[in-house]
C-alpha cells in the first residue's frame, strides 16, 4: 500500500556485530542469486524471466537479509529482485498466497474513487493504534496509479500514495506500487518498493517484472477446476484493500501491512544500494 520514513529503532549500521550480519548475509546472496537474463521457478507454480541488470534472491538468503536488517518475512516469501545498475534504489518483493482461486467479476464494477475512500477509511481507524505504538498517524493522498486489471493476462496494478500526517510535502515518501498475478491456486504479488521521487520512472520496472512471469500448465488461472479446487473467500478487490475492509471486517489488515512495510523500507532506501554496489555489480577483471 504506502508508508512513510522508517522509525522503527533498529541497531546502527556502523556497530560491528550489526554490520558483520549485513556482510555474511549478503554475501550468502551473492552465491545463490539469479542473475538476468535468466529464469527462475517460483515454486511449483510460475517461471520468471529476470531481466539483464537484475538479480533474484531465493527465499532463504533474501529472509536473512531481511532478518540482518531487523525485519522479517512470513510463509508467502518467495525471494527478492532488485536491479544492479549504479542509480538502482528499488526492490521487488515477490510473495505467492495460496488462498484459492480469486473471482474477478468485481472488477467490471468496481469504482476508483470508492476503493480509495474505504483505503482512506481504514488507514484512519487503525491510525490511533500507530499512535499507541510509538509510530506516526499516516494520510492517504491520492492514487499514484488507480487499479487497473488486465482480464486477458490475469494481472493486476496499483498503487496509492501516503505521507506521515504533518510531514512537509516535498518530504520523499516510500511507495509500494503493486501488482499481482492470479493463478488456480491463488496469485502472486510482485511489490516495488521505492521513493515518490522515483516511482514515475520505475513504473515500468514493474509492469516489466509482472509481465516476465507465467504460471506453469496445471496452475494457470484458466486451468480452474471447479468442481475440486478451492475458491477465495474474497474477490479481486480485497488485494485493493475495498473488500478485505468492508466485508471481512479486516481494518486492521491496511494499518499491519503499513507498519511492515516501514521496517521493510529500512532495506529498500538506506541498505540496498550500497550493499548491490559492494556485491553484486560488476568489478572490472584483471584484463580490464
Amino acid at each position: 500500500m504506502l508508508a512513510g520514513p522508517v522509525l522503527a529503532q533498529q541497531p546502527s549500521d556502523g556497530a560491528p556485530d550489526h554490520q558483520a550480519e549485513i556482510d555474511a548475509a549478503w554475501q550468502a546472496a551473492e552465491k545463490v542469486a539469479i542473475r538476468g537474463p535468466g529464469t527462475v521457478k517460483l515454486l511449483d507454480q510460475a517461471k520468471l524471466q529476470v531481466p539483464a541488470s537484475e538479480v533474484f534472491i531465493p527465499a532463504a538468503e533474501a529472509g536473512s537479509i531481511m532478518h540482518a536488517y531487523g525485519n522479517s518475512v512470513g510463509d508467502t516469501f518467495v525471494g527478492l529482485v532488485t536491479g544492479t545498475g549504479d542509480d538502482d534504489q528499488w526492490m521487488v518483493v515477490v510473495d505467492f498466497i495460496k488462498e484459492g482461486y480469486i473471482k474477478d467479476d468485481d472488477a467490471k464494477t468496481w469504482n476508483a474513487d470508492d476503493l480509495l475512500s474505504n483505503i482512506r477509511e481504514g488507514t484512519e481507524a487503525t491510525n490511533k493504534q500507530r499512535a499507541a505504538d510509538g509510530y506516526p498517524e499516516l494520510d492517504v493522498l491520492g492514487w499514484i496509479e488507480p487499479p487497473t486489471y488486465d482480464a486477458a493476462n490475469r494481472r493486476l496494478v496499483w498503487s496509492a500514495s501516503g505521507r506521515i500526517r504533518n510531514a512537509p510535502a516535498d518530504e520523499p515518501q516510500v511507495v509500494n506500487y503493486n501488482t499481482y498475478a492470479l493463478g488456480r491456486d491463488g496469485y502472486f504479488s510482485l511489490n516495488l518498493l521505492t521513493n515518490s521521487g522515483r516511482i514515475e520512472a520505475e513504473k515500468p520496472i514493474a509492469r516489466g517484472l509482472l509481465a516476465a512471469l507465467g504460471y506453469v500448465p496445471g496452475k494457470r488461472y484458466e486451468d480452474f477446476d471447479g468442481s475440486t479446487d478451492k475458491v477465495a473467500a474474497y474477490g479481486l478487490a480485497a488485494l485493493v484493500g475495498a473488500v478485505a475492509v468492508k466485508k471481512l471486517g479486516l481494518l486492521a489488515v491496511i494499518g499491519v501491512f503499513v507498519l511492515k512495510v516501514w521496517k521493510l523500507a529500512a532495506v529498500v532506501l538506506l541498505g540496498i544500494s550500497a550493499a548491490i554496489r559492494r556485491f553484486f555489480r560488476r568489478r572490472p577483471s584483471a584484463d580490464e
